[in-house]
């Protein structure tokens, strides 16, 4: 994950005890309740994508392990952490 995504997950971390031992992230190509974060795609790059925050005016590059959980790279990603049960 780039820099930019990890200081978002940060601020969206904050309010979650012991996120340093982990925490959960659910995350879909759909909007859905809860969600913390929308991120919205904009370019293909070295295998991986990049997307960008409204919410934090900021983007992100995501490795290529996002295909392994969407067959191509959705226009919008929608994230929500919470702690690890």
């Amino acid at each position: 994950m780039a820099r930019a995504l990890r200081l978002e997950f940060e601020d969206a971390l904050a309010d979650i005890p012991n996120a340093e031992n982990g925490f959960r992230a659910i995350f879909s190509a759909s909007p859905f309740p809860g969600a913390d974060l929308k991120l919205q795609w904009r370019r293909e790059e070295s295998g991986g994508n990049w997307y960008y925050s409204e919410q934090f005016k900021t983007e992100g590059w995501l490795c290529p392990a996002l295909l392994k959980y969407f067959r191509t790279a959705p226009p919008e990603i929608y994230v929500k952490v919470e702690p690890k049960k």
